[in-house]
Parts: structure tokens; sequence; C-alpha cells
């Protein structure tokens, strides 16, 4: 005998659902934890490679607004919804290394972290990172809502951005940010269209549950009824639909109304208009819209759906912008730009730098390349593994992964090899960004320098796991040791006495006592 189901919510059109409220109480209740924890997946989307791809689009963009005629106006760079921010940290730092390489930039920028949820807010705004970025007018921080914002406070500066107050355009990132965003729902059969709605229920008593365990437990009924035709106040919206009656049949289709006021929206702060640069899991082509059975939420904590771009990059090109996507159709990462900028898009080193970035090795092409290393790792070698590594823009996930296959194969290691790895190390720390995970990576980077015999920049890492994660024992036995190594005598002593006064009756400082001096 089956169990009754508990009501959430009775039939309601998709795009009023709880569903949506729902996913956004996951991010309020989890704040930061949503990704230290490792609820919500991460990696690849806000990967070193993908910070790279963006920065070397956003100086692209930067170079040729060179010899625009507003060479004093700012160009605000809006990261929406920016989660826990290391996307933002290492787009900032490939893009100071792109400017001092090159013949600089004179175009001025600031990048603005988005998010609705307060505490993300406010650990943007105390990240040690940050701190120079926010120090020289480069970052600044806003809540942004794409359901109501109609202004920006930019808190660290006091600006406020509204209507047509820009004389730059804007030039947007919405990394994997709007297939979270409510969408309407329609079905379409035989040249008729019909509205959707649906109802909530769960397996189990769903009072005093968080919104994680809603969502995974929710059960969702679809509802179907005929409307004669399209009908939005937005003309714009009506034309996208009408594509639809003609192509799809038997065939839910998820129209993402929101998105689109979402860019419209953005677009207006800025007299010039806006440029968006978007990667996130979606259909470009109106084929791939057939046949589409009913929403496949995706759920890791939150969920997430596929995106409809084919419906946004209408929305852009019949309101006279454009739209750019992979040449090349992915498994599920696209890279796209759509713009709303009123006049011909000119701007030739953007384009080009999109061509290259959406023809050559990609996210999606990486990701694959990953998954084949991660079947064959009692095969790989340790210069493989690094290669991999650089591949990947020195991204400290991808090292964290493939770090006891690198202590294993550096027992037997090459001068070569020796000298590489020490270089992989300080680069893959010099990328990261600490989102308050569980997992010290300064410590394991000091053992494994002091492994390689490189025991002062060892001592560097397990000083960094100190101010970190606080004073602990083997943390302070290896900075002793290190010491040691050093022939620093008189440190070594002094480091000695310290930990024994802070963990007093630990037998492994004593045998540190009895080392030979000599």
């Amino acid at each position: 005998m089956s169990s009754p189901l508990f009501n959430i919510q009775k039939k309601t059109p998709f795009s009023e659902s709880l569903v949506w409220q729902i996913n956004r109480d996951f991010y309020h209740q989890n704040g930061i934890a949503a990704w230290s924890d490792e609820i919500v997946p991460h990696q690849i989307s806000n990967s070193s490679l993908a910070a790279t791809a963006y920065a070397e689009l956003i100086y692209a963009f930067l170079k040729d607004l060179e010899s625009d005629i507003k060479p004093n106006k700012i160009v605000y760079i809006l990261e929406l919804g920016a989660g826990h921010g290391r996307l933002c940290y290492n787009i900032l730092e490939h893009l100071e290394q792109l400017i001092l390489e090159s013949d600089g930039c004179s175009t001025k920028y600031c990048y603005v972290l988005t998010d609705i949820v307060e505490d993300n807010l406010a650990f943007y705004s105390s990240h040690p990172k940050f701190q120079k970025y926010f120090k020289r007018g480069l970052l600044d921080i806003a809540f942004f809502d794409a359901k109501d914002n109609r202004e920006l406070l930019l808190r660290k500066s006091k600006i406020k951005i509204a209507h047509a107050d820009l004389e730059q355009p804007i030039l947007s990132i919405a990394n994997y940010f709007f297939d979270s965003l409510p969408n309407e729902l329609y079905y379409f059969k035989d040249g008729n269209i019909f509205n959707c709605s649906v109802s909530i229920d769960s397996s189990t008593d769903p009072l005093g549950k968080s919104a994680q365990e809603l969502i995974n437990e929710m059960e969702l009924t679809y509802h179907i009824s005929a409307v004669k035709e399209a009908n939005f106040e937005n003309e714009v919206f009506n034309t996208i639909l009408s594509e639809y009656y003609q192509v799809c049949n038997d065939t839910y289709i998820l129209f993402p109304k929101l998105a689109m006021e979402c860019l419209s929206n953005i677009s207006s702060f800025s007299k010039m208009g806006l440029v968006l640069l978007t990667m996130d899991k979606g259909y470009k082509e109106i084929q791939e819209l057939t046949d589409r059975k009913k929403p496949d939420f995706v759920k890791h904590g939150s969920f997430s759906l596929w995106v409809n771009f084919h419906a946004m990059s209408q929305f852009c090109i019949l309101n006279g912008g454009l739209s750019m996507f992979d040449l090349s159709p992915n498994f599920s990462i696209d890279l796209g730009c759509l713009s709303l900028i009123q006049q011909d898009f000119k701007y030739q080193r953007f384009k080009q730098a999109f061509r290259k970035h959406s023809s050559q090795l990609n996210l999606d092409d990486f990701n694959s390349i990953k998954k084949i290393v991660y079947r064959n790792l009692p095969n790989v070698d340790l210069s493989e593994l690094l290669g991999l590594i650089k591949l990947n823009s020195y991204d400290s996930s991808i090292f964290i992964k493939l770090l006891p296959s690198i202590k294993h194969l550096s027992k037997a290691i090459s001068i070569k090899q020796r000298t590489r790895l020490r270089q992989t190390i300080n680069q893959v720390w010099n990328k990261y960004y600490s989102i308050k995970e569980d997992y010290d990576l300064s410590y394991e980077l000091g053992g494994l320098m002091y492994d390689l015999s490189y025991y002062d920049e060892a001592l560097g890492y397990f000083n960094n796991s100190s101010e970190l994660f606080g004073n602990k024992i083997d943390v302070d036995f290896n900075k002793i040791l290190c010491y040691y190594q050093m022939r620093e005598d008189e440190l070594f002593y002094k480091a000695l006495h310290e930990a024994k006064q802070r963990f007093p009756n630990t037998d492994a400082f004593l045998k540190l006592e009895n080392l030979d001096m000599a």
C-alpha cells in the first residue's frame, strides 16, 4: 500500500510555483557552505580555465573600447549570482597579468560581484584575496535580484547606477545563472499551445524541512490547459513563441521570459547597452527544442534546468543585437555572447577572441580529457599529470584530486620533474581562493615541498596553514622539522618551546628534542 502524499502547493502556473522560492531559500539557508561543503557542484564552471577564457574576452573588450571618445568613463563588469566569488578572483588575477604583459590598457574598469544572499556579499567584502582590488577601485559589490532590481548600489564606492546612468556599455557575466531562474512552461501539440501548471507533493511531511530536503523529496505533477495564442505585452516574446508553433510538436518548452527581461533591465543602465558572456548547459538551436518531455530538474542540493538559449538569442537579434555561441555542439557546457547594443557590434578584437575560444579547447572538451585521465590514473606518469594541471590553468580542484597520485609518483622523480612540480605547486597556490573548505591545501602543499627538500618554501605553506586553520600539532611538528633541515637552530628551539606550551604532553615533540643537532 502506497504512503499518502503531503501537498505542498496546489496547481499553480509553472513560473509562479513555490519551487523557485524553495530554490532561493536553499542558497539563503546555506550561504557559502553550499559550495564549501560540496553540496552544489562548482569545480568546472568556476575553474581557472573558465576564468582564463572570461579574462581574455574581457581584455579584448576593454582594448576595443580604447579608441572610444569617453576614455575617463568606467566600464562596469557585472557578474550575476557570483556564488562564492572564486571565479571573480581568478578572472581579475588573469586580467591583471594580461594587462601587465601587453602594451597596457587605458580603458578604466570595475568588476562588480552581485548576489541575492547577504552572507555571500559579506564574504566577498571581507575576503583577504579581494582587498587589494577594493583599494584600487577595481572591484565592488552589489545586491542584484533578476526579478526586481531597477538600480544597483555599489557598496564600496557608494555609487548608484540606474536607468541610462552609464556612458560605456555594460559587460555582464552570467556563469550558471540563468539555469535557476523561473521560466514559463508551454506544451506544443498539433499546432496548438498549452499553458503548463504544476502541483507539488512530498512523500514525507514537509513541516520543518530545509529547502534541500524539500527539493530532494518533492514530486511534481504537470497540468496543461489550452490557450488560443501567446499574448505577452512584449511583442518580441510573441514573435519568438510563434516560431515554436511551426516547428515543435508534442514537446514541452521552457520559455525564459524573466531571463530576457533581466537582460533588458541591465542593458537599460547604460546608454550604450549590454554585452553578456554566459556559460551554462542549454539549447542553442530550435531543433534541440523538439521532442522535449517534461522539464528535467537537475538536483544538486538546489536544482537547475537546461537554458533555452535559442529564445534568448532571438530576443537579442529581434531587438537589434546579436548572439554568438560555440561553433561546435557541446555535451554539457556552452560559452555564449548575447548583445543588446543599439548599434553595429563593431568590437573586432572581442569577436576574434570569442571565435578563438569557441573553436579551440573549451571546458566541455577539458571535462572529457579529465575523465579519461581519472579512469587511467594507474598508467599515467607524473609529467602527464602536471600537464593536465597546466592545461586547466593550475586549478586547485584538479590538483587536489590528483594529489594522492602525485605523492606516490614523486617518490622517484627526476631533476626536471622536481623543478616542474615545485613550479606547479606555487602556481596552484597563487590561484587558490579559499571558500572555507575543510580541506587544508596549504598543509598538503607544505608536505609535498618538504618531501622535495624545498624546506624554506615548505615552511611558508605550513605558516599559511596556521593562519587559515589555527595551530595544530602536526603543522607545528613540520614547522620545527623545517627549521632543523634549514639548520636554523635558534628558531628550531624557539618553535619547539612554543609548540610544547601549546600542546603539552605530546609525545611527538619528544622525538624532536632527541634530534642530533650536530
